[in-house]
């Protein structure tokens, strides 16, 4: 059987065919997951309850137990209403409290560790379709190792989004259009970015139209695709609408709310300034230029390389809206947490490293990520 037929194979051949890189996510969620317990446990906090019953997560689980109509009213004036948190995770976590003994809290838990397997899995299918198994598996222990990759075990919705983003770009580059289209949609139904797989199948289905427009059956294939990728979000957002008698610009009042919008990154600009204007905080501003410059550098090294166009647009889109969102600047290494394909050309170049050289640099790495992580959750901020 060539590499080709392999990558092709469904089901089992499939699954063990991802297994290594699988079980070394496995590995490194589970060093995170140790680490966090112990340093909690130090700090007299429960490990259980950063992960599952604070931040987001809170008013996720609170959404699956009461549903829409809950805000808070701040003393400045805004109001945290929890329309704005996407249904799709709620909705789970609602139906496994209700099908099993777990809590709501709990089902939030356990969504997010199968999703974020689910994620791992669509990474290393995209990596290995675009680059080879070798780089798949570095691709996911990559992101396994992210600073903030403890988000990926918390009762949080990026986990579940980067998954149903994976496999919707995975369908779209193997040609499976309508698939691909559903899972965009739920995506869509996950988190606001759910434009990013939008853009990226419709991309994609554009450009190969042009290239084989004289295919009826292929061509019904796609536009029936890209018909169904934006009703996720186009649904939640005109019932937001609809639910507050603002129309369908509601969603948007909603996130004012909450101080958020689009602003061209002017707001971000504005916060990294600000850390210029004392010591040691202009030491945390040099740390943000580069690490804004690091997402940059790679993103065009995905554009040389010649990366596939909808893991471009997609991973643009990502970006765009994580860096240019004008509040909640302490969340932006987790809002750019799905735009995986930027780790490509990173995981290729492991790849070609030899095995205990690459090996080394990821446990180094994955050390690290597990002690940041702890500090990180143990902080008094969200993430």
């Amino acid at each position: 059987m060539t590499d080709l037929a392999t990558r092709a194979t469904p089901g089992a051949t499939a699954l063990r065919r991802a297994a290594p890189a699988l079980l070394g996510y496995a590995a490194v969620r589970a060093l995170g997951l140790l680490t966090l317990a112990l340093w909690s446990a130090a700090r007299d906090k429960s490990a259980y309850t950063l992960l599952t019953a604070r931040w987001d997560a809170l008013w996720y689980t609170r959404v699956a137990e009461l549903g829409y109509g809950y805000e808070v009213r701040l003393p400045n004036g805004d109001v945290h209403s929890n329309l704005a948190f996407f249904p799709l995770l709620p909705w789970l976590e609602r139906l496994l409290a209700r099908a099993t003994p777990l809590s709501y809290a709990d089902a939030g838990f356990v969504v997010s560790l199968v999703a974020s397997l689910a994620a791992a899995w669509g990474i290393f299918a995209v990596a290995d379709h675009v680059h080879g198994r070798r780089a798949g598996v570095c691709a996911v222990l990559l992101w396994a190792v992210l600073p903030v990759g403890i988000v990926q075990s918390m009762a949080y919705s990026e986990s579940l989004f980067t998954a149903l983003a994976a496999w919707s770009l995975y369908t779209v580059l193997t040609g499976r259009w309508v698939t691909a289209g559903v899972l965009a949609a739920l995506a869509g139904l996950t988190r606001p970015v759910g434009l990013a797989v939008v853009a990226a199948l419709w991309a994609a289905a554009i450009a190969a139209h042009l290239r084989d427009r004289h295919t009826p059956h292929a061509t019904a294939h796609r536009a029936l695709g890209m018909a169904l990728a934006p009703l996720g979000a186009a649904a939640y957002v005109l019932w937001v609408g609809h639910h507050t008698g603002k129309g369908p610009l509601g969603y948007l009042d909603v996130q004012a709310g909450w101080r958020n919008g689009f602003d061209g990154g002017q707001a971000f600009a504005r916060f990294v300034a600000d850390k210029f204007t004392s010591f040691p905080s202009a030491l945390a501003g040099v740390g943000l230029i580069i690490g804004v410059g690091l997402v940059v550098w790679l993103y065009v090294v995905c554009v040389r390389q010649g990366q596939p166009l909808p893991l471009l647009v997609y991973a643009g889109v990502v970006t765009v809206l994580a860096l240019c969102a004008s509040s909640y600047f302490g969340s932006k290494p987790r809002l750019l947490l799905p735009a995986f394909p930027l780790l490509l050309p990173l995981a290729l170049a492991l790849a070609r490293l030899r095995r205990s050289r690459s090996a080394a640099v990821l446990g180094v790495i994955a050390v690290a990520s597990a002690l940041y992580g702890a500090f990180w959750l143990n902080g008094s901020g969200p993430p």
